[in-house]
């Protein structure tokens, strides 16, 4: 395939919000990697993998589901060795239901490599034509996180050189490897028979941390809650534009490999993808919630008169502290009037709009009592396509809300997000060319407050041990500025025409999927 050939493939780049994680220890992982994919399971539900190591070996399970379903007793028993990563994902272009863009992914030159990646690559065409022209790499799957793991073995086969690989030269190829990409990304690689590889865009837009437990055994993944909830300590975070590199007797070396690093992290993982209980880049999400809640306040009062307002309910579960917060600067009662199904996945991260829409009764149910009769200020942490809004609005009519308002943590989200969230395109954002009373008019509420940017960013900025640190965020869906600098016009033309359009009956339309009897067994 020639250049000429790949500009006309429909080569779809999926962007992902994914959670990795990796472990190096002297006894095996297999569990440890399992229970920190739960405690990431909010970042991902559409797949999970997990690869191990075990001399020289690699021992893999992946497959579409959530990480209890995947993994059985026989598959954790198939994953031996003392080192190994795993990912949980959500795709938001590409094959959504295609088990062979599944991560981790694997090739077996140099040295056997395999990779998990958080994140999405802006110029993963060009790679790919590159790729095949240049380096002379096959690419067999539709991810750019295939792109990604070909790009690093061809940098570590150009260090390496054939021989033993030295932390210097993983370095080296890293350099090589942030020399060539664009966008985010947060990766963990495993190198057979070396160690575990980490690095971060120069960005730092995507999370990655470190942690250690009190065994010696080391581990990296997306968020905090990760690491505390496995029983290690959190270290540090993984600084933009650097690698670490943990060889086989976890002895860490690391290294900046970027001529030029900025700490510009994702606002929206503190507006509503990270848990509240984890700590990312030195920013407290419950606190960055917390202070958007008081930020919003502000704009509240501007726009409805706190004695219009009876109570104050929340839409679960991401907006519940900026709504605890709110109500108590405005001194009104805070309600839980909606109780949620846990077990009905986070509407945002469902694949296909028609399964979503049919999910949110599903969800969520009223209180009536908490309703009739009164004058309700519903919090929600953002309003991205506004169809759900819409029903949670007239679930409240229909419960008895004589007035219903309407307040959003974070502001419209105006522009599509091309570095990893499920929001790419222009047309399904209800507040893109639309102003705040037409989107008020859409989704039906009486009044409908929106955060502003300079809020925004001045409340996550606040919830930092030392503010100073955080030089920017990405916050490209909601003033599109996007922090890379080498976002077009076409780029965003060609994401969106490229965008997947799932199988929403859960079909899988790949011709390379084979049917996986293990996941139909019991274990």
């Amino acid at each position: 395939m020639g250049q000429a050939a790949d500009a006309n493939r429909i080569w779809k780049v999926p962007a992902l919000m994914c959670g990795i994680v990796g472990v190096a220890s002297n006894a095996a992982v297999n569990q440890l990697i399992y229970d920190a994919l739960l405690l990431l399971q909010h970042r991902g539900q559409d797949a999970a993998g997990i690869v191990t190591q075990l001399d020289r070996k690699f021992f893999m399970h992946k497959a579409k589901g959530m990480v209890r379903d995947v993994f059985r007793t026989r598959n954790m028993r198939a994953l031996p060795g003392p080192i190994g990563l795993g990912q949980v994902r959500y795709p938001t272009a590409g094959n959504a239901y295609s088990e062979e863009e599944a991560q981790p992914f694997y090739v077996n030159a140099p040295f056997g490599l395999v990779l998990v990646h958080n994140g999405n690559l802006t110029n993963a065409p060009a790679l790919h034509s590159a790729l095949f022209n240049t380096d002379h790499r096959h690419i067999n799957t539709e991810s750019d996180s295939e792109v990604l793991l070909n790009v690093l073995a061809h940098e570590l086969e150009r260090t390496s050189r054939g021989f033993s690989l030295s932390p210097q030269q993983v370095f080296e190829a890293v350099r090589g490897v942030q020399k060539r990409i664009r966008g985010s990304y947060a990766v963990i690689a495993m190198i057979a028979g070396h160690g575990l590889l980490a690095f971060r865009d120069p960005y730092g837009i995507r999370p990655l941390c470190m942690g250690r437990s009190a065994e010696g055994a080391i581990m990296l993944a997306s968020e905090s809650v990760a690491l505390e909830g496995t029983g290690h300590r959190f270290e540090r975070n993984i600084a933009p534009g650097e690698a670490v590199f943990i060889d086989m007797h976890t002895q860490v070396h690391a290294q900046i490999c970027s001529d030029a690093t900025v700490l510009s992290p994702c606002i929206f993982e503190f507006v509503y993808l990270a848990r509240p209980d984890s700590v990312l880049d030195g920013i407290s999400v419950y606190q960055a919630r917390l202070n958007l809640g008081e930020t919003l306040a502000k704009r509240v009062i501007s726009t409805v008169p706190p004695n219009e307002i009876d109570v104050v309910i929340p839409i679960p579960e991401s907006s519940r502290p900026s709504a605890m917060q709110l109500a108590h600067l405005l001194g009104l009662p805070y309600r839980e009037g909606f109780v949620k199904n846990r077990y009905v996945g986070r509407t945002f991260i469902m694949p296909g709009q028609a399964v979503r829409k049919r999910s949110v009764r599903q969800k969520l149910n009223a209180i009536a009592s908490e309703f009739k009769g009164r004058n309700v200020l519903l919090v929600d942490d953002s309003i991205v396509r506004g169809t759900t809004s819409q029903e949670i609005v007239q679930m409240a009519r229909d419960a008895g809300a004589r007035r219903v308002y309407l307040a959003s943590a974070a502001p419209p989200v105006r522009y599509p997000n091309v570095y990893g969230i499920d929001m790419p395109t222009t047309d399904e954002l209800v507040a893109h060319n639309r102003s705040v009373e037409e989107v008020r008019d859409m989704i039906g509420c009486d009044a409908l407050i929106y955060q502003d940017v300079e809020g925004m960013k001045s409340a996550v900025r606040q919830a930092a041990a030392a503010p100073s640190l955080v030089q920017g965020f990405d916050a490209s869906c909601f003033d599109g500025v996007y922090v890379t600098g080498d976002i077009t016009a076409q780029d965003i033309a060609r994401m969106a025409a490229q965008r997947h359009t799932p199988d929403e009956n859960g079909g899988d339309g790949s011709r390379l999927t084979l049917p996986n009897p293990a996941t139909s067994q019991a274990p």
